[in-house]
C-alpha cells in the first residue's frame, strides 16, 4: 500500500513539491546563514517526494526549540495553513482521506522542523 500511495502521491504532485522544496534548500544553502534553513528544506523534500511509510520523530532539545520558534514565525505558520487547508480539501473525499492525512504530517513536520527526523 505505501508503494501504491507513494506513486500516485509522486505521480499527481509529490515530484514538482519535492522539486521545489530541493531547490529552496540549494538556495538557502548559497549563505552560510541559510544552511540550517537549507537542511530543513531538504527534510521537506525527502517527504514530499514520498510520505507514505514514513513517520517523524520530535525531539532536539532547547537549540531546536530557539530554532523553531524562529522558524514559526517567519515561515511555520503559512506552511502549516497551507498544508492544513491542502489536508482538508484532500479529506472531503473517502478516497482522498490518505493523501490528506499525509498533509496533516507535513503541516505538523512545518510547524517544528528543527530537531525533527524522518524513519
Amino acid at each position: 500500500m505505501n508503494f501504491l500511495g507513494n506513486l500516485l502521491w509522486f505521480i499527481f504532485g509529490g515530484f514538482l513539491s519535492g522539486l521545489s522544496w530541493f531547490i529552496s534548500g540549494l538556495l538557502w544553502c548559497i549563505t552560510i546563514v541559510g544552511i540550517p534553513y537549507g537542511t530543513q528544506c531538504f527534510k521537506f523534500a525527502v517527504l514530499s517526494f514520498a510520505p507514505f511509510g514514513k513517520d517523524i520523530e520530535y525531539g532536539g532539545g532547547i537549540p531546536s526549540f530557539i530554532a523553531n520558534v524562529i522558524w514559526i514565525i517567519f515561515f511555520g505558520i503559512p506552511m502549516a495553513l497551507e498544508n492544513l487547508l491542502f489536508g482538508c480539501i484532500w479529506c472531503i473525499t473517502i478516497v482522498g482521506i490518505p493523501f490528506g492525512l499525509q498533509f496533516f504530517k507535513i503541516a505538523k513536520l512545518s510547524l517544528a522542523p528543527f530537531g525533527a527526523k524522518i524513519i
